[in-house]
């Protein structure tokens, strides 16, 4: 019999509704096994909070009114404020912070009024604010990949892409604001969607770049992706000005298309040098699938790939500069303890309470946005930004989806990059184009690269064409077993 925590979303969403298990046993299984966590991916548990949502879970599945993945047990990135969890956003500035209501993805996942019935197992670690690519950003404690406890998981979303990948869960939400679902994802094994920007909402999420900053989920297949995708997106134009008015689709049903004649763009700048050995040969044996699936492989260019990091450097600070100006101890999170005036308790407040990443970042944006310097940089990030989306429109020309690596190389070492920060911003190149864009983007398991680690392949669609991107995945998760890989070769 398999275990609990080796099924699916989709199949424990199936058993519960068959009554082959009821919620609280699920909730007490995973809860079991999140306690017994080794890899630093939780921030905050409340095992009796959690056992409450899963008998709520299952009366509403006993009257007939539970939502699609009632009692499906999952966590949440710390990013996303809850009611009934801290939310730190992996930062000793929000320390102790309860929010008094919940994110709309919250909402919509879990088992309130209308929403998909999930349980919640708790908040999960991330770069501090979201910034970060390796989860050694956390004010509280790094993550460690389940495949190699001395390599990073990748970040920000590193705590939810380590539970997901160590069974711990089935499921965790994550947010993408230049690859913080996809590059965790593939550095751990896993499957993760970035979906077009707008289409899930952003209110009660931590903001870091509110032009960039995207929810998704992330999960083992892409099957189980489609249906967290299907309950997070929808309109929430009252709460969340950049929400798109589009509305939620059903992804799990569209799960069916054929892949004969699927235009596979391969961008030039994508396996040019750089590209370690091991993560070449796993892109190009999973696009060699596709072919066999019936796809056709078609050269593009997408030419100012490379000019995305500067872009990407200069437009998030400059807006983290300004979502983070809130955090100045007066109503909300740390208040220094000793300080002479209000100036003096700003200073104090916020020298204390931000790592060092998160200072670097904001003294950069508040730097390109200062009088002399807007025009010579925030200004033309912008300009370039759009000339990215154009590069991407020309490619569509020619081709359905594009697909490449996630990173250049693998997951690194804990430590090997902390002293080099522009190196951690280079590992981000292949993931950047897409968020500037706002083009939805995932990566899935593409087989093992140097020592042993986990390869992610990226699909990059064009606008609200997700439910392309999850078939593509879908139907390669059906015809290989990248995906089936676990951690310790279990």
């Amino acid at each position: 019999m398999t275990a609990l925590h080796d099924l699916s979303v989709a199949q424990l969403a199936q058993d519960l509704r068959a009554k082959k298990m009821s919620a609280v046993e699920v909730a007490e299984h995973f809860l079991a096994r999140c306690q017994a966590d080794t890899l630093g991916s939780f921030l905050s548990m409340d095992p009796q909070v959690t056992l409450d949502q899963a008998r709520l879970a299952q009366a509403q599945l006993a009257q007939g009114t539970a939502g699609p993945l009632a009692g499906v047990p999952m966590a949440h990135k710390d990013i996303f404020v809850t009611a009934d969890f801290p939310t730190t956003a992996g930062s000793k500035m929000l320390a102790g912070y309860r929010s008094p209501f919940d994110a709309t993805v919250v909402q919509k996942l879990g088992v309130s009024s209308g929403g998909a019935g999930m349980v919640n197992l708790g908040k999960l670690n991330c770069d501090e604010f979201a910034m970060g690519s390796s989860n050694e950003n956390s004010a509280y404690h790094p993550v460690q990949n389940p495949w190699d406890s001395t390599r990073v998981p990748g970040g920000s979303s590193g705590g939810s892409a380590a539970a997901v990948a160590a069974r711990l869960l089935p499921a965790a939400t994550g947010t993408d604001t230049g690859g913080s679902i996809r590059q965790p994802a593939s550095f751990c094994g896993i499957t993760g969607i970035k979906p077009t920007y707008g289409r899930a909402s952003r209110y009660g999420m931590v903001a870091y770049a509110s032009s960039l900053d995207q929810a998704g989920p992330m999960a083992r297949t892409a099957q189980d992706c489609a249906l967290l995708l299907s309950a997070m997106c929808g309109p929430d134009l009252e709460r969340d000005s950049t929400s798109l008015d589009v509305p939620a689709e059903d992804f799990s049903r569209e799960l069916t298309g054929s892949l004969d004649g699927l235009r596979i763009g391969m961008p030039q700048e994508f396996f040019a040098q750089g590209l370690a050995p091991g993560v070449r040969a796993a892109v190009n044996a999973a696009l060699k699938e596709y072919e066999k699936l019936g796809a056709r492989l078609v050269p593009i260019s997408l030419p100012r790939t490379e000019l995305s990091i500067p872009v990407y450097y200069i437009i998030a600070p400059a807006e983290a500069s300004s979502n983070l100006s809130r955090f100045d101890g007066v109503k909300f999170g740390h208040r220094a303890k000793d300080y002479t005036d209000l100036v003096s308790m700003y200073k104090k407040t916020r020298a204390q309470g931000f790592g060092e990443e998160v200072k670097r970042r904001i003294m950069t944006g508040a730097y390109v946005l200062s009088h002399g310097y807007y025009d010579a940089y925030y200004l033309q990030a912008q300009k370039i930004r759009r000339m990215i989306a154009d590069d991407f429109q020309q490619a569509f020309k020619v081709c359905d989806v594009i697909a490449g690596p996630v990173a250049p190389t693998v997951a690194w070492k804990l430590g090997e990059k902390t002293d080099d920060p522009v190196a951690n911003y280079l590992a981000d190149i292949f993931t950047l184009p897409a968020s500037l864009a706002g083009l939805p983007g995932m990566s899935l398991p593409a087989g093992l690269g140097e020592a042993g680690m986990p390869v992610g392949l990226q699909l990059i669609g064009n606008y609200f064409k997700e439910a392309q991107l999850l078939n593509a995945a879908h139907r390669l998760q059906q015809a290989t077993d990248f995906h089936l890989a676990q951690p310790g070769g279990q």
